[in-house]
């Protein structure tokens, strides 16, 4: 079965650390690097999610961003 464009799946195996090693191709389709920082998020039901490197600043900059010079 041939996966739709831009969707991918792939598989990680836990190691007695509790690390994951992010399987290759998956590093080079979102960029990520040694290093970098990644952000997950959880929901017991529907599991963990990592979304794409940035999201952590996005929301770092809408949570605590510069609000137009309205500094006190």
């Amino acid at each position: 079965m041939k996966a739709p464009k831009g969707k991918y799946a792939w598989t990680a195996t836990v190691g007695e650390k509790g690390q994951i090693v992010i399987p290759k191709q998956a590093r080079e389709v979102f960029d990520i690097h040694p290093g970098d920082t990644l952000l997950l998020l959880g929901d017991e039901r529907r599991g963990i999610a990592i979304p794409p490197k940035g999201t952590f600043a996005e929301l770092y900059d809408m949570t605590y961003g510069e609000r137009g010079g309205d500094d006190d």
